[in-house]
């Protein structure tokens, strides 16, 4: 059986709660953070739904105690908050005593600030430092110098929504190689008019809370949020003697190649991922007690899903749910958002409730667990499949 990656730290800030407590309270309470668009100017304001952070930039400067000469993005902004929350809770003071990488996630990176100044550019000279931080990297660099993180790997993963499993998955890979001792893992992303004009294009954003998993179901809402992850080697927890939270057991990635957004039908990509994270952890089908499902309330996804689910589980599936009800599909986020989810599952025995479920799928007989249902938990599976058939699986433990 594998041998798991120590999880000492979490940090998370999305539109349930500012920190993992808020978050968690929320998670129990049955309590959502869809609304109409608030923050952002844009033709679709009153057409879809959304899951946004209450706080505004300038309170995120603010708490991070920015100069205002600042040029970061909200997605920067947003992500070494929580990053730095993962870091306090693993009572890191020195983060460099070990090796000590970071690989961040994102799908927008800069493009609500590109958006803002785009076309005062070549006439107003203070605006250009907005666009210099639009790329990807750049928000991971920033985040990297609010940790104080200077000696050892800074990466970027950009795979759409399973961005932030992909993450996970290396920088659990990068402490079993012995390559570092620490990495700080996880994915932020903003709303911008991009995301939102994109995937209105693709006819998948919902007028209304969405439904995981319900046969009705008419699409996503969208989301922004930040989740991050200490993962330590076993070394370095013993000479701590730290507290650890729960352990990423095994992962796979797979790309069904299917089509440029949408999900093989039959759920290949994800199938293969299961597969192979069960095969890295050392489990059977039968050892995981909770599957936190990617479950966007698309028809293409939650079909897609569904059916790897019942390729790899058969007639036993275990209780699943999906949380994206309560936060929107935070993109890039989304592993990271769901891997903190499932921690905090381990930890308090609990199985969230899939919420807004009403009729079944007539696909299939399986059915979301649609109420909070306390249960003795060891293993918890977490899927992400992103845009290009691009699917991730990652298994927390409370053992190694």
């Amino acid at each position: 059986m594998s041998k798991g990656i120590a999880i000492t730290g979490m940090g998370i800030i999305s539109a349930i709660g500012n920190n993992v407590a808020e978050n968690y309270s929320a998670l129990i309470e049955g309590r959502k953070g869809i609304s109409r668009i608030s923050k952002i100017d844009t033709v679709h304001r009153d057409a879809i739904m959304v899951g946004e952070i209450e706080s505004s930039n300038e309170a995120l400067i603010q708490q991070l105690d920015l100069p205002a000469t600042n040029n970061y993005c909200r997605t920067a902004l947003l992500g070494a908050i929580a990053a730095k929350q993962a870091i306090a809770d693993a009572q890191i003071s020195d983060i460099n005593q070990y090796r000590t990488g970071l690989v961040s996630s994102t799908s927008v990176g800069g493009m609500d600030m590109t958006e803002t100044y785009y076309y005062d550019y070549l006439e107003n000279t203070n605006t250009q430092k907005y666009i210099e931080g639009h790329h990807a990297g750049d928000s991971t660099q920033k985040i990297a110098q609010q940790l104080g993180i200077h000696q050892s790997l800074v990466t970027t993963i950009s795979t759409a929504c399973s961005s932030a499993a992909n993450a996970i998955m290396l920088g659990a890979r990068l402490i079993k190689s012995g390559k570092l001792d620490r990495v700080v893992v996880g994915g932020t992303d903003c709303l911008s008019k991009f995301t939102i004009n994109g995937f209105k294009t693709l006819m998948i954003l919902s007028d209304t809370y969405s439904t995981p998993f319900d046969e009705n179901r008419k699409g996503l809402n969208l989301g922004e949020a930040a989740a991050f992850l200490v993962l330590e080697s076993d070394a370095v927890v013993k000479a701590e003697n730290k507290k650890v939270l729960a352990y990423v057991k095994g992962y796979g990635n797979a790309n069904d190649a299917y089509h440029q957004t949408a999900s093989s039908e039959n759920g290949d990509g994800a199938t293969l991922a299961m597969e192979k994270a069960l095969k890295v952890a050392g489990l059977k089908p039968s050892d995981i007690d909770y599957i936190n499902a990617h479950g966007t309330a698309t028809g293409n996804n939650d079909l897609s899903e569904g059916r790897a689910i019942i390729n790899v589980f058969g007639d036993a599936i275990p209780d699943f749910s999906s949380t994206k009800a309560y936060t929107g599909h935070t993109l890039a986020a989304a592993g990271a958002i769901e891997a903190v989810y499932s921690v905090l599952a381990l930890q308090h025995n609990v199985i969230f409730p899939n919420l807004n479920f009403k009729t079944q799928m007539k696909e299939f007989a399986i059915t979301p667990q649609t109420t909070l249902k306390e249960k003795e938990l060891q293993t918890v599976l977490s899927n992400s499949l992103g845009f290009g058939g691009n699917c991730s699986t990652v298994l927390f433990s409370k053992n190694a």
